[in-house]
């Protein structure tokens, strides 16, 4: 009975993720200076790169001084280097009162990638000092590039892309967009499509307006619309998120109570051609009682009960009830295109990571074959923690990654 209990005590320990190797990357001491809204890259020599919002002011841009903080990686994360900034705003209201250097006074809510085939890592982020539900075309919640071309290790000062984002919207019969940011976390790079020098990156924005998705062809610098302006592809969406099918489909993943999910599919996947289906809802996902950000990937696996290759999805959320439990959900691909409503359908529940308060979460896939896993932790709000995990840890055991 003894031995019994024990190993009960061990499964369960295994399927809550109560388990060691979790490192503390960003801690918010009680009373100082809280850190929030993380994301993760995997370079391209294998380094690993971690960023969070150091926010002086303690809230969102728009409050006051907010920069980005990063460190690295280059053991697939089991030692991390010194604390560093990766875009310092300069807190000085002056800058505010002037069009062309409002942008510099803050930096947060990261969005990053690092390209597979060169040493560059982009970074979309909110600048300025506008509150996002306050914004208005003339004055914005501004978008800034940042971009680094040694894998992480230093980075440029920055590009506003504010007017070209904005512009792409201002057309519309509803009238232009009049606030929007990148989905923090992961910037998705397409396996697939390739349009020159890079392979493609895909965002997808949340504006007061509802989701939509942009595609850029130069690794950043210049972004085009996916679908039509006057058409969200989830209107009632919040923070969303972008992957592929296996047939190079965008997914569309987006904050919900649970998850929204929407899949664009090309007539002409070089000229960005194609259109969306109707959004459909997670229902497996509809109890957690909260609306948070978390990350989408597809991975290839082989399913360990047959030994049959199959592609899953893995979506983060806190499990609840509302922004606690953080963990995992994932769903076996049936083909390799599925449309948005046979996407959102039969999701399972998967490893538990968090015990506590815990809210936003990011990934991405390491050098080793591990899944590199950030999020925000309790009990203060927030720590940022990592830990590495292995897609039989995520899935309980039913798949291992190919």
């Amino acid at each position: 009975m003894k031995k019994t209990g024990l190993l009960l005590i061990a499964l369960l320990l295994s399927l809550t993720g109560f388990a060691q190797n979790t490192q503390r990357l960003y801690e918010t001491v009680e009373g100082g200076i809280p850190y929030r809204i993380p994301a993760i890259a995997t370079c391209q020599d294998g380094t690993l790169i971690a960023v969070a919002d150091y926010r002086y002011c303690g809230s969102d841009i728009g409050y006051g001084a907010v920069d980005l903080h990063y460190r690295l990686s280059e053991d697939n994360g089991q030692t991390w280097g010194t604390e560093r900034i990766l875009a310092d705003g300069t807190g000085n209201e002056d800058d505010v009162k002037q069009p062309g250097t409002a942008w510099r006074y803050a930096f947060g809510d990261c969005a990053i990638v690092a390209d597979r085939e060169s040493p560059e890592v982009v970074v979309l982020c909110v600048g300025g000092k506008t509150v996002y539900t306050r914004a208005t075309r003339q004055n914005p919640n501004r978008v800034v590039l940042f971009r680094s071309h040694d894998n992480g290790r230093s980075w440029d000062k920055g590009t506003e892309l504010t007017d070209q984002i904005y512009s792409i919207f201002d057309n519309r019969k509803e009238g232009p967009v009049q606030s929007l940011f990148v989905g923090s976390g992961k910037i998705h790079q397409s396996r697939y499509v390739k349009v020159g020098q890079y392979y493609r990156l895909y965002i997808a924005l949340c504006t007061l307006s509802g989701n939509f998705v942009l595609y850029s062809d130069d690794l950043g610098q210049t972004w085009k619309l996916l679908g039509d302006i006057d058409h969200s592809p989830a209107r009632d969406g919040d923070e969303p998120k972008c992957e592929e099918l296996p047939d190079g489909s965008v997914i569309l993943s987006s904050r919900y109570t649970g998850r929204l999910f929407n899949i664009f599919t090309f007539t002409n996947a070089e000229r960005g051609e194609g259109s969306w289906d109707l959004r459909a809802k997670a229902l497996d996902m509809k109890n957690i009682q909260n609306a948070c950000n978390g990350e989408i990937v597809l991975l290839p696996v082989v399913r360990k009960m047959d030994g049959k290759k199959v592609w899953i999805a893995l979506q983060s959320v806190p499990f609840g009830p509302n922004r606690t439990n953080v963990g995992f959900y994932y769903h076996e691909l049936l083909a390799e295109h599925e449309g948005a409503a046979l996407f959102a359908y039969k999701w399972k529940r998967g490893l538990q990571v968090s015990s506590q308060s815990s809210a936003y979460s990011t990934y991405t896939m390491q050098k080793d074959g591990r899944i590199g896993f950030l999020w925000e932790e309790g009990p203060t709000g927030y720590n940022i923690d990592y830990r590495a995990l292995t897609v039989e840890e995520i899935t309980c055991g039913e798949y291992q990654y190919k």
